[in-house]
């Protein structure tokens, strides 16, 4: 498999700050999402991870609005209509690997799990 190629962020460094990645996204042609989370940055309560999200719609609406045309009211529409979709019905149930599945690492890179990290 190739390495994955991340989106260059380096010109946003400035705006970053002290923030700290808590979400990666990865999605395949006509296949299944990837997602890796971390929830420590955001914290132990899932009530913020549902904050960013919708931030993430928002801020999705506004890309799609640049690159397509059309207007971001029309692309955030689109967007809550799938999450709605795929919330009814989910075409991919997700999985959790069993830690000694995961890869040895210092970072706190977590996969639909949380390998004896606290977030309280």
């Amino acid at each position: 498999m190739k390495k994955p190629t991340p989106i260059d962020l380096r010109r946003y460094a400035g705006m970053l700050g002290g923030a700290r990645e808590f979400l990666r996204v990865w999605a395949t042609k006509d296949g299944p999402t990837t997602c890796f989370i971390n929830p420590v940055p955001i914290g132990a309560d899932p009530f913020a991870l549902g904050i960013a999200l919708v931030d993430v719609v928002r801020h999705g609406a506004r890309a799609y609005a640049q690159a397509t045309g059309i207007s971001e009211a029309e692309a955030e529409a689109r967007i809550w209509e799938g999450l709605d979709a795929e919330r009814g019905n989910p075409t991919d149930p997700g999985h959790q690997l069993d830690s000694e599945d995961a890869p040895d690492s210092d970072d706190d890179g977590i996969i639909s799990y949380l390998p004896n990290k606290d977030i309280h």
